[in-house]
């Protein structure tokens, strides 16, 4: 599968609210998350389907939009800006796909400082209410 339908693919998720059921059928069995505020990778289909979960439910607001892509041979960089509680936050998902267009890895960086804290303050919140939830 080449990078502009793999694409579509999470664009088609991500527009859906990021359920993790639909997520699971995107990303590979040992795929990679890279967080922001987290410093060390990671691993696992269903750490990496978390994530990104709480990432939708965190970040997903009206205000959130991509605003550039540069699609590569199974790589992708999307910038986006969103805004949650008066904090403007910018940044960019880095996706690795593998021939078969599954997420292999996912990278996310962010900025300002000010936006990480905000950021960080509220993925811990919705992973623990994942967590509150029975899975």
């Amino acid at each position: 599968m080449d990078s502009h339908t793999a694409l579509d693919r999470w664009h088609e998720v991500a527009a859906h609210g990021s359920k993790p059921d639909d997520l699971a059928a995107i990303i590979h069995e040992d795929a990679v998350f890279h967080s922001p505020v987290v410093h060390t990778p990671q691993v696992g289909k269903p750490i990496v389907v978390a994530y990104l979960s709480a990432a939708g439910q965190t970040l997903g607001n009206k205000s959130f939009r991509y605003v550039g892509e540069v699609v590569g041979d199974h790589r992708v960089v999307l910038e986006f800006e969103t805004e949650i509680d008066s904090v403007q936050i910018n940044g960019i998902d880095m996706i690795t796909f593998d021939q078969d267009g599954l997420i292999t890895e996912f990278k996310v960086m962010v900025r300002p400082l000010k936006a990480i804290n905000k950021v960080w303050e509220m993925m811990a919140a919705q992973l623990e209410r994942q967590k509150a939830v029975p899975g």
